[in-house]
């Protein structure tokens, strides 16, 4: 079940209420009996964690990676046999 935070705009109490999606709003601060209890915008109480869609997919930012560009083996400079990689093997 989610917990929501409530608050009263009369005396300022606040309350952090756990309770189902269909149940009915709280209207009545529990302090000073007053109907301006309502209940606030929060961030959910959860971080999601790991490896999974939502990290592959959303993490980004909606950026995709930089794809490598591709080389053509014809407007390669030639080979030059030493230890750097070449376009030729």
């Amino acid at each position: 079940m989610p917990i929501y935070a409530y608050r009263c705009t009369q005396c300022g109490f606040e309350k952090d209420v756990m309770q189902k999606i269909s149940d009915p709003l709280l209207t009545v601060c529990p302090e000073c009996q007053s109907t301006s209890f309502a209940k606030q915008l929060t961030a959910p109480g959860f971080q999601l964690k790991g490896g999974g869609w939502y990290a592959t997919d959303f993490k980004g930012g909606g950026n995709k990676p930089a794809e490598k560009p591709v080389t053509d083996s014809a407007s390669a400079p030639p080979c030059q046999g030493g230890t750097a990689p070449c376009a030729c093997n």
